[in-house]
């Protein structure tokens, strides 16, 4: 019992669910999402098996409608079920079985299906719609990345009434428009909030989080790659979404002194020692590995700050 979207990305491809439940885990049964394949949320009186045989039956071919079609045929209790499939063309199916906990009901969009059961009225999934259509509808470098608009849906969803028991879990998976050559590639977010009282506003927490990281790993392959002036700049593009995270400032000081700015790196280590001294034991490793200058002025005064 819970509601959820799956969707495609019309102009980047990616394929993406998410969903919220008043129950432990939700992501673990619900969210099902393959590379170049496909996205899937099996729900209600949950068949787990929908989620990896509804991706196997669309990597081998068959639209999201002809799996989805091909399930239920086999499955007895198929009443009891709600699913949603999107494949790696856009195209949708869904299904609400008459058994189904109400109030309980879906909505097909370009792309998209919304669906929902046992929530507190009947416009849940036409909120959820809404919500999307209209965050889609924006073009441009405003527009918003997929998996920011699967969780607006969500909080449409929230803010209509939600789930009659109330709220406990959520999970968003959102994956590449490219099949992947292996299991761990392909996976763009993959976060779940398993047993919270907040779990939307925790889920976008970290979603935030992830956005913040996805620029400091791009901070550490410049590091690496010793193109100092980039990687500063990308280490604070993930400030900017983690401020509260010391190390992507400590690593933005490093890529200054390394740049040869020390003048402007001095403040962040300062603010970063005051917030956890341990950090000093870091720099000290920093010359044996090349990441620092050998220069024991240049250390001692960082140390000292």
């Amino acid at each position: 019992m819970t509601y959820s979207i799956v969707a495609r990305d019309k102009e980047t491809g990616e394929l993406g669910v998410a969903v919220q439940s008043h129950w432990f885990s939700v992501g673990s049964i619900v969210s099902w999402a393959r590379a170049g394949v496909g996205a899937v949320a099996t729900q209600a009186m949950v068949d787990a098996s929908y989620g990896p045989l509804g991706l196997e039956l669309m990597a081998g071919g068959k639209s999201a409608r002809e799996a989805l079609d091909a399930m239920l045929e086999s499955d007895s209790r198929s009443e009891t079920r709600q699913v949603a499939l999107v494949d790696s063309r856009g195209r949708t199916a869904v299904h609400t079985g008459k058994k189904c906990f109400p109030e309980a009901g879906h909505v097909e969009g370009d792309g998209f299906t919304c669906q929902a059961n046992i929530m507190r009225n009947d416009t849940i999934w036409e909120a959820m719609a809404k919500s999307y259509k209209n965050t889609s509808a924006v073009q441009g470098k405003n527009r918003l990345p997929l998996a920011e608009r699967l969780i607006q849906a969500l909080e449409a969803a929230e803010k209509a009434g939600g789930d009659v028991r109330g709220k406990q879990s959520a999970a968003i998976l959102v994956v590449s428009p490219k099949i992947a050559p292996n299991s761990w590639t392909g996976r763009l977010i993959d976060l779940r909030v398993e047993d919270s009282k907040k779990p939307l506003p925790e889920i976008k927490r970290l979603l935030r989080l992830q956005r913040g990281y996805e620029w400091a790993n791009k901070g550490d392959d410049l590091l690496n790659r010793r193109r100092f002036g980039d990687s500063f700049k990308a280490y604070k593009m993930a400030s900017e979404f983690a401020p509260e995270i010391e190390e992507i400032e400590f690593w933005q000081a490093v890529s200054l002194v390394q740049a040869k700015r020390l003048k402007e790196a001095r403040p962040i280590f300062k603010k970063v020692f005051s917030k956890n001294k341990d950090w000093k034991q870091v720099a000290r490793t920093l010359p044996r590995i090349g990441l620092m200058s050998n220069d024991p002025g240049i250390l001692n005064e960082i140390l000292h700050l």
